[in-house]
Parts: structure tokens; C-alpha cells; sequence
């Protein structure tokens, strides 16, 4: 890995000055006055993330309390058993002579939703701040009663800072996520502790999956009755560790404390709502709030000790891996904006996405999908971690490909009928299985992804040890992509499809044959995994030769690429074919040049994107892709346009808003936009060699530290 400290060196022995990280980072602290309905600020450390608002807690909104282990199953339908669970086997529809079962269409609606919606992930927990009268009764405040707000997220350190005023007196809350564990610091500051007009409390909610989309909260409040608390000891005294279980079907977590001396007590028992009091007067009050899958008896934390630990770890993830730096010597007024998204996704993908399995579309701010993550969409979230060299956090989730494994041949090759191979799950949890529906099981573009991660990790670490720790992987996920290529007779090419969804999910899947970007990523892929057996000395099979060899060329019609082989019509001009995802742009951009594809082409098919595609119902990754074809057939001044569109949003907080598709926030948007800076930024294979090669040349200085060039 390249460190910062190496960078230095390096820009000394070549006369160059590094950059000064700090003053860009903290240019773009978010500052807010007041709390923002839809999205809070967060503090987390990727496996865990605690949302807030205004006063730095969870005080007057619910905002969540989410993990990458906090999941739970529902109780099942009326009048289903576990056997029904079990004996769901979907339908079975014929891939050229080949009978292939599906999970979809059992016939069992209600089993075949509760396997989608199930598990699903919970809200862990809410704490917030308790106002009360000098002779100690709750005073029902709301956010406008408080005066002077002022909250301001310090990025270098991940430590928010909220103030305001209340009754007269100055409020100051210190809110920090520990790095080393799932638990969260706390202090409060304010004379209103000495005289007991402040406390803390925790409350609980009913989390299920009859939702699809939970937000800008998840959990509800309101059906006490559905679950249970329980709290083993009410004081820390000593070595007294409070504990609050929390039960919710046949799911139960942990909330431990720690910190100084209090004492905890049950509002009611009707309710899942406990405060916590200090026991000590005095104008400060620290605690720790630990959450966890499983009761433990470690010592927690101080507040100042998770302070200093988590400080530590936000300098040094600022310091080392990639930078990239557009403001500095920029005269384009956008470069100030294309530089706060950069800094503030590079906060909030190490918050909500750098944990140990691939994230939700919503990160660990709300839920979409159930909470479910989508391995299509890992790509998005994930690769960036790639290109700016942070590889500690992206090995965290990205051996889900050597876990899902054993899952996933069995899928291809006991459920599925398939001779050879692994076929990697859509919709998923961390037990691997794959959600039922249609589209869940008949989109293929996931496939291809473990190759080109695997790829990039040897790009950056060329060792025997990362061929042999990918080469399984690698191996089974292109015998599945040679299986599933069949043998056009009558055209004598191998074809991928039908039945198959295509990357925009808005195609027949039953006359979709011979998709554009699905063929390129399958020439890519098998490329990619050829010349990976070349490197361990193995043999290559001779099924993914021939069928490389001899892959249907990309469909063309009237001199342009088509979305897929066959299309009805004119689909330049048919808002069903030109509504969604533009994959044609990925061809060349996303993509390299594969065997096929003719680079003039393509360029003039992006053009025809731009022109007819329905640009205002694009989202997230979307603008990222246009931005990456543009710059890759030399067009820069339009790559800028594309991560600046009107229609790309973010935030004050740097949350990428969803729109009318999905609930904010939608991360991919994030997660692509560094894949696309960090490409424009080095550049990709054959690219030139200064930095800024997909920026314009007018109006843009970039300064580049540790980005490592693309595909």
C-alpha cells in the first residue's frame, strides 16, 4: 500500500510539494443551525453509524442507530412453518434445452415475500437529551424552544459538536463513534447537569420488514407490546456494567454503559424508553453506549479514551491513501463544489461503508430494500476504495466473494442445473441467499465483478499470495459466465441470453439476447480471468477461450450501438428503452476497449445518449458513468458537466439525494462519483501520464497524491 509517509518521499526525490490535506478537509465541516428533516450528521466507523440531530443526539428526531450485524427475521405469516420456508423452490423455465430453476413464481406469495423482506436490518436504538424543571419534572421541549444552535462535524477528527441555549444556559454536546467497537461517546457539557435539569435517554423501537423503504427513519415507536426490554442492573457503580436486552422475536441485542458515575431507570414499564442520571453533580457528564449482537462483560471505554482512539484513526485515514485536490489553484468556480462532494463522500463512505459486508444502497443512515444489499450494485459502493488506495478497508467486505462461495456453486450448480461455476447472488443479506423475484435472479451483471476486484488487487499488490487467495473465486465465476454463453448454430457465436435482464432492469427478459454492455463485461471479464491462470501457471480452460473467442459482436443499428441484439423499433426514440440506466456510456468509459468495439462508434453512441436519453430520471451512478465515457473519448469539458449536472445532488451534509426513485440517501451516487474523480483524476490504461486527464485544461489544477490509475 502506498502510505503517505511514501508519497512525501516520493514528491521530494521529484521536487514537488505535498499537499496540505488538513485546511481542504476542513474547509467543508458541515455546519448547520438547525436539524435537517431528511438526512442527519453522523459519526461511525463503517461497521457502525450513529445519526443525529441538531442537538448531536437523537433528541427530537429518530434518527437510526444501524449496523452492519443488526439484522432480524420476522415471525412467519399466519399459518406457515418452517417447512414452507423450506420446501419454497420457485419455477423452472427452459435456457436452451436446459431446464433452469428460479427463485420466483412458487405459487406461495406470502413465504416468497417473507424470504424477500427477511432478514431485515433493525434501528439498534435512539438516545437523546431529557429536559426537566428545577424540581425535577419533564418539560415536553421541542427544537424551537432551543436558541443559539450551532452544530459543526469536524471531518479530520469525526467529532460533532453541538451548542444551543435552553432556560438560558449553554449546552454543549461532544458526539464521537469509537473505531475498535460498535459503541458511541457522549459528553455533555452545561451547568443544567449541576442543578438536574439534564439527563439522557435511550429508547427502543419494533423493527420488521413490511416496509421496503424505511426512511428518513426506521423502526416504530408505537407498538411497545411487539417486543421487550430488559435491564440487568440499573448503576455502574464499581464494576457494575448496565445492560439493557432488547428482544424482538426471536432476535436480541445489547446495549451496555459505561462511563461516569449514574445510574439508569425504566420510564414504564409500557414503554421501551429508559433514562439515563448522573449521580454526580457537576457541569459535565461523558458516557459510553455500546451496541452489540451478543452480551459481553468487556470494560468499556472512557469517553475521552474513544475520543482520542477515534481521533487518531480519522488523521490517519485524511493523511494516508489517495487525494485528490481541484480547489488549490483552480480558477472554475465549480471546483469549489466538485471538492466539497469528494471530501464529504470520503466521510460518509468511511461512516456507512466500509464495513465487513457490502453495503445497502442507504449505507447505515435508513433502509432500502429491507436493508438488504444489492451485489450488482457493490461495484458503485465499493471499487473507489480501489483507486484511492485504501485497501484495509476495502479487504473488509470484499472476501464476501470467498464467503458467498460454497452458496454460490450451489446455486449454479444444484439449484440451477448449471454444469460448472458459481452465479453470484442480486438482492442479499450476510447468509448469502439470494432474495426470490424475477429480477433478482435473471440480471447478470454482478457476475462479472469479483474479476475486476480481484484485478485491481493485484494492479496494487502483484503477489503469489493475491493470486492464489482470488484464483478460486476467479475460476468459478468464469466457468459459470462459460456456461451460461451458448452456442448460436446458426450464427455460429456464442450468445449470452435470453432469459436476462439487462443492466437498466427495463427489457423483456425473454427476447433480451446478445445485451451490448453485458457482452463487453463478459469479453472483459473472461479476459481478465484467462490472464489470471496465466499468472499462477495453470491452464486455461478451453470453454473460455472458445466462447471469448467467438462471443456475439456488440449489436449495432444504423451505425450505433444497440442496447441489446434484435431491439424493436426505432428504441432511440422509445421513452421504454431510454428511461433508465444508460449502459451504453459504459462501453467505453466504465469499460476499456474490449475485442469488439469500435472506439469511434461508441463515442458517437454516447453522443446519441446525450441527446435521447431521458437525462432527468437518471440517478446516482448514472451521471458518474456519462462523466467517465466522456473523459475516456476525450470529451472533458463534458466529464466536468456530468459530475456538476443539475440533476446530481448532494446534500449540505454531502448526502447524495435519491429523487423521486429512492429515498435519500442513494450511495452509489457517492461511491461512483470517487470512482469517476479518481478517473479523471490519474487516469486509466494508456491514458497520459500527468494528473488531470479527464479534467479540462482551462480553468482546473489537480494535484494528485496515492490515486491509482483505472482499468
Amino acid at each position: 500500500m502506498v502510505t503517505f509517509f511514501g508519497i512525501l518521499l516520493l514528491l521530494a526525490c521529484i521536487g514537488a510539494s505535498p499537499i496540505d490535506r488538513r485546511p481542504v478537509v476542513e474547509r467543508f465541516n458541515p455546519v448547520r443551525t438547525s436539524s435537517n428533516p431528511t438526512t442527519p450528521l453522523q459519526v461511525g466507523n463503517g461497521n457502525f453509524a450513529f445519526g443525529s440531530d441538531i442537538t448531536g443526539l437523537q433528541t427530537f428526531l429518530p434518527f437510526a442507530t444501524m449496523s452492519s450485524w443488526g439484522w432480524k427475521n420476522d415471525s412467519l405469516p399466519a399459518g406457515k412453518t418452517v417447512e414452507d420456508v423450506e420446501n419454497y423452490r420457485g419455477v423452472s423455465w427452459d435456457n436452451h434445452g436446459r431446464l433452469v430453476q428460479y427463485d420466483f413464481n412458487d405459487g406461495d406469495p406470502a413465504i416468497e415475500q417473507w424470504l424477500i423482506s427477511n432478514p431485515n436490518r433493525v434501528n439498534l436504538g435512539r438516545i437523546g437529551l431529557v429536559f426537566r424543571t428545577p424540581d425535577g419534572r419533564n418539560v415536553n421541549t421541542t427544537e424551537d424552544d432551543l436558541t443559539d444552535k450551532r452544530q459543526e462535524l469536524e471531518l479530520w477528527s469525526g467529532t460533532l459538536t453541538s451548542a444551543f441555549t435552553w432556560e438560558g444556559e449553554r449546552v454543549i454536546v461532544t458526539t464521537i463513534a469509537s473505531q475498535e467497537s460498535d459503541s458511541v461517546g457522549i459528553r455533555v457539557d452545561s451547568n443544567l447537569l449541576r442543578t438536574g435539569q439534564l439527563n439522557l435517554f435511550v429508547d427502543f423501537p419494533w423493527n420488521d420488514g413490511k416496509a421496503k423503504f424505511s426512511a428518513p427513519f426506521v423502526g416504530r415507536w408505537d407498538v411497545p407490546a411487539n417486543h421487550t426490554t430488559e435491564l440487568s442492573t440499573g448503576r455502574n457503580l464499581d464494576e457494575a456494567r448496565p445492560v439493557i436486552r432488547h428482544t424482538m422475536d426471536a432476535s436480541t441485542f445489547f446495549t451496555a454503559f459505561g462511563g461516569n458515575a449514574f445510574e439508569i431507570t425504566r420510564d414504564s414499564e409500557s414503554t421501551h424508553r429508559y433514562t439515563v442520571k448522573p449521580l454526580e453533580p457537576g457541569a459535565s457528564f461523558m458516557v459510553t453506549v455500546a451496541f452489540s449482537p451478543v452480551e459481553s462483560s468487556t470494560p468499556l471505554p472512557s469517553f475521552l479514551e474513544t475520543h482520542e482512539l477515534a481521533s487518531a484513526t480519522w488523521n490517519e485515514f485524511w493523511g494516508s491513501g489517495g487525494f485528490v485536490d481541484v480547489l488549490t489553484g483552480s480558477t472554475d468556480s465549480r471546483a469549489v463544489e466538485l471538492q466539497r462532494r469528494i471530501i464529504l463522500s470520503r466521510y460518509l463512505l468511511r461512516v456507512n461503508e466500509a464495513g465487513n459486508t457490502p453495503p445497502q444502497e442507504s449505507g447505515l443512515v435508513n433502509n432500502g430494500w429491507y436493508g438488504k444489499f444489492h451485489m450488482e450494485m457493490y461495484f458503485w459502493h465499493s471499487a473507489h476504495w480501489a483507486l484511492w488506495n485504501n485497501w484495509d478497508l476495502l479487504r473488509r467486505s470484499s472476501d464476501v466473494y470467498s464467503r458467498f462461495l460454497p452458496s454460490s456453486i450451489r446455486r449454479a450448480q444444484v439449484q440451477q442445473n448449471w454444469d460448472a461455476g458459481a452465479r453470484w447472488p442480486k438482492m442479499t443479506d450476510p447468509s448469502g441467499r439470494s432474495a426470490p423475484g424475477e429480477i433478482n435472479n435473471l440480471l447478470i451483471w454482478q457476475q462479472v465483478h469479483p474479476i475486476v476486484f480481484a484485478e485491481y488487487e493485484y494492479r496494487a499488490f502483484p503477489t503469489h499470495e493475491i493470486l492464489e487467495k482470488w484464483k478460486d473465486v476467479v475460476k468459478e465465476t468464469a466457468n459459470w459466465m462459460a456456461d451460461f454463453a451458448w452456442f448460436n448454430e446458426s450464427t455460429g457465436v456464442y450468445d449470452i441470453g435470453p432469459p436476462m435482464y439487462v443492466v437498466s432492469e427495463d427489457t423483456n427478459p425473454n427476447v433480451t439476447r446478445n445485451a451490448a454492455f453485458e457482452l463487453a463485461y463478459w469479453d472483459l471479464g473472461l479476459g481478465l480471468a484467462s490472464g489470471w491462470l496465466d499468472r499462477v501457471g495453470e491452464e486455461v480452460p478451453t470453454s473460455w477461450t472458445r466462447v471469448k473467442e467467438n462471443l456475439a459482436a456488440l449489436p449495432m443499428e444504423n451505425g450505433l450501438y444497440s442496447v441489446y441484439d434484435g431491439i424493436e423499433g426505432n428504441f432511440w426514440d422509445d421513452p421504454a428503452f431510454t428511461n433508465d440506466h444508460p449502459a451504453l456510456v459504459g462501453l467505453h468509459g466504465w469499460l476499456p476497449k474490449t475485442k469488439s468495439l469500435d472506439v469511434k462508434v461508441a463515442a458517437t453512441t454516447a453522443e446519441e445518449v446525450w441527446s435521447h436519453w431521458n437525462i432527468s430520471n437518471c440517478w446516482g451512478w448514472d451521471f458518474p458513468m456519462l462523466a467517465m465515457s466522456a473523459a475516456r473519448n476525450g470529451q472533458n469539458d463534458k466529464a466536468v458537466e456530468w459530475l456538476l449536472h443539475p440533476l446530481f445532488q448532494f446534500d449540505d451534509a454531502g448526502m447524495p439525494i435519491g429523487g423521486v426513485r429512492v429515498p435519500t440517501p442513494y450511495f452509489p451516487g457517492a461511491g461512483s462519483l470517487l470512482f469517476a474523480v479518481a478517473f479523471l483524476a490519474r487516469g486509466w490504461d494508456g491514458s497520459a501520464g500527468e494528473d488531470g486527464p479527464g479534467f479540462p485544461r482551462n480553468g482546473w489544477n489537480v494535484r494528485v497524491e496515492g490515486i491509482r490509475a483505472a482499468l
